[in-house]
């Protein structure tokens, strides 16, 4: 089995006690760097454009910006280190989204009991993705464009294409701000830092983990050592729906409304924050705190030309640009070994 990534290797030794991890093995790829490096080149360039990028108050503000796409980053995440991809993630958010407010106002339900409904939907629809992708043995990309069309179009017609307010405190609380050393940091916020540190513990030091690296470095290998590849990539689609069903939350939470327009480009969003981050498309390769980084650096971007008064235009053209170069770095590294 491959050696391009720590946790694929772990599980080739996970059937018996073995000796701790040597220094080398606890020692960061130098690889690993580069999200690290690149965030703080965009943090120093910025800072000297803008007197107010280096302020706690912006930073905080950026964290705000990025909560949503960050999370729905972690389940896009684990779909690509198994050498997938799912673009419906934004869509399905959205209707996760339009699902919790519509039964919380106009149906009346508890709140509470809306929310469980808007996630039981989304990971309804990552037990559909994956059932096509295991089953079916569709591509996971014409899967999830399928899907994503099909979550738009129910989003639409159950929301009227109305944006739904009047929301019940619930659905708003983790848009609400606790202050720390006199920054204000929004719950949201603090919600996506544990789901990374959560996300980060389960794939560096579980089992379950180490199978989803094995599968996207050789799933014939991972199939032939007794490992129901097909059950790894169901629960992983399904996982990721459970992301995009909290990520939809937050949304709902941060904007204070039901927009049955959400979700239109986090779907590139999230894929451009898990590249950035050094996860490779080509699967078992990747860390899910890169991906933090990878988000970190969209929104550091969008924020820093905001403040530096350049049109969004160019925004999306430099995070384009971005995006090209971290593949194509990804392609050459993959290329020597």
């Amino acid at each position: 089995m491959s050696h391009a990534s720590q946790p694929s290797s772990s599980f080739g030794r996970a059937a018996g006690p073995q000796p701790g991890p040597s220094l080398r093995h606890r020692l960061p790829r130098l690889s690993s760097l580069g999200p690290v490096i690149a965030l703080l080149l965009a943090c120093t360039f910025f800072s000297f454009q803008s007197d107010r990028f280096l302020s706690i108050e912006n930073f905080s503000l950026v964290l705000q910006q990025v909560m949503v796409v960050g999370t729905i980053a972690i389940g896009q995440t684990l779909v690509i280190l198994t050498a997938g991809i799912d673009l419906s993630c934004g869509m399905v958010m959205a209707l996760g989204g339009i699902v919790m407010t519509k039964l919380a106002t106009a149906a009346g339900l508890d709140p509470y009991l809306a929310i469980a409904c808007g996630m039981v939907v989304c990971v309804a629809f990552g037990l559909l993705n994956g059932l096509l992708v295991t089953r079916v043995r569709l591509p996971a990309f014409i899967v999830t464009l399928g899907t994503m069309n099909i979550a738009f179009a129910i989003t639409q017609l159950y929301s009227n294409a109305q944006t739904v307010t009047d929301l019940p405190s619930p659905l708003t609380w983790f848009g609400g701000t606790v202050s720390a050393g006199g920054v204000e940091i929004n719950y949201g916020t603090l919600l996506m830092l544990g789901l990374y540190a959560l996300m980060w513990w389960v794939l560096r030091d579980t089992r379950p983990g180490r199978h989803v690296y094995a599968v996207g470095n050789n799933p014939e290998a991972t199939r032939l050592t007794g490992i129901s590849t097909d059950r790894v990539l169901l629960g992983v689609y399904m996982v990721a729906g459970l992301f995009y069903g909290i990520a939809a939350l937050l949304s709902v939470a941060r904007t204070s409304v039901g927009d049955p327009n959400a979700g239109q480009t986090e779907n590139l969003d999230a894929i451009t924050a898990v590249v950035l981050g050094g996860t490779s498309l080509f699967g078992g390769r990747g860390l899910i705190l890169g991906t933090l980084l990878g988000a970190l650096i969209v929104g550091v971007f969008r924020n820093g030309l905001t403040l530096m008064g350049v049109s969004s235009v160019y925004q999306v053209l430099i995070t384009g640009v971005l995006v090209i170069l971290a593949v194509a770095t990804d392609e050459l590294s993959r290329k020597k070994g």
